[in-house]
């Protein structure tokens, strides 16, 4: 039988490449190298050696995978740890994600983690060559039996729930009676982000409209398209929204530019970090808010259970009660409207608003 651990509150070639303590000193000076310090090749700890595989966009994507990096970057300072990382590329094949998970395995890492649910299949298959090592994947699901690997951990979200607080900011904030919703791609994990969205605004204003777009029906690919989240969001700019959230990665970048050019009165949300604190001065005054979604807290747990011999293994579900998810307060846009949704925060805690996992 599948098991589930729900968290309470107290609770291409190149691309297989690692990068490590002792790695390649190359660097080539761009935004994305800035994103962060690069702790995997300074780090030179006792502690234990974890593996990050991130997903299409990388480290530099002002969302989803920096967010593992940085539990990532907690937990190697904190438990003396040295890690190496690898970065799937656009359209790779399902083999080259695999290479990677076994290419830190054989470098040595006791704990490797898969950012996003394309890693899923790859881990499935990997796991069971290394018994020794625990994997986790963020968003992950058991695709092939009905018992999990005993050395691996799907650690899932409440997303549904984070996108409901900030739907009901979108249609208290908006004007014209018009929102806008962006996916990446259009498959059931985003769709839980829809969902909460229309359901958080039908609950502030049961008249808005909700207007709704994906880039890629199938593509990882659409998580990496700023273009195609800039046109997606000005098609709804132009259709009356004046609030549009996406859930797309770092698309994301491009539906905050669309934000700018249509002017002030005109919103974005950003999504899984918070993205004020990233964006640039130009988008800034634009952003609404964010959905937070904690893969820091998730990654960071994951290796300090390793450090602790108790690794997490199973399902594990991070919601608003073991603060997994959130809204961003980061601007100032949204302190007006705090006690309201913090109001409905509480309500879906106590369970009283239950909120849709589908649209």
């Amino acid at each position: 039988m599948r098991r589930l651990t729900k968290l309470s509150a107290v609770a291409a070639v190149t691309a297989l490449a690692l990068a490590g303590c002792g790695g390649s000193d190359d660097d080539s000076g761009s935004d994305k190298d800035k994103a962060s310090a690069d702790v995997c090749k300074t780090a030179d700890g006792d502690g234990p050696k974890i593996g990050l595989a991130y997903d299409v966009g990388g480290r530099g994507d002002q969302s989803f995978n920096d967010s593992g990096y940085a539990g990532l970057e907690k937990a190697v300072e904190e438990f003396d740890a040295t890690c190496v990382e690898g970065e799937a590329t656009d359209g790779e094949a399902e083999s080259a994600r695999e290479d990677r998970l076994r290419q830190m395995a054989d470098s040595g890492a006791v704990g490797i983690i898969g950012v996003g649910f394309a890693y899923s299949d790859s881990v499935d298959k990997v796991a069971p060559d290394y018994p020794d090592v625990n994997f986790a994947v963020i968003d992950g699901f058991d695709p092939t039996a009905d018992d999990v690997n005993d050395n691996v951990a799907y650690l899932g979200f409440a997303e549904e729930q984070g996108s409901f607080l900030v739907g009901a900011a979108a249609a208290e904030t908006s004007k014209s009676g018009t929102i806008g919703f962006v996916g990446g791609v259009h498959n059931d994990l985003i769709k839980k982000f829809e969902a909460g969205y229309t359901a958080g605004a039908k609950a502030a204003k049961p008249d808005i409209e909700v207007l709704v777009s994906y880039i890629e029906e199938s593509d990882i690919g659409g998580f990496a398209d700023p273009a195609g989240g800039e046109n997606a969001a000005t098609g709804q700019f132009d259709q009356g929204a004046d609030v549009v959230y996406h859930a797309a990665g770092g698309s994301g970048s491009g539906v905050f530019d669309a934000a700018v050019e249509a002017g002030k009165g005109n919103w974005a949300i950003g999504v899984d970090s918070d993205q004020y604190l990233t964006a640039t001065a130009s988008q800034k005054p634009f952003i609404l808010t964010s959905m937070l979604k904690r893969v820091d807290t998730a990654s960071y747990d994951f290796i300090s259970s390793i450090d602790s011999g108790s690794p997490i293994t199973s399902y594990a579900v991070y919601d608003l009660a073991a603060d997994g998810v959130g809204y961003s307060t980061s601007g100032g846009f949204v302190d007006d409207l705090k006690s309201s949704l913090d109001d409905y925060k509480k309500k879906i805690v106590d369970g009283d608003i239950k909120v849709p996992t589908a649209p």
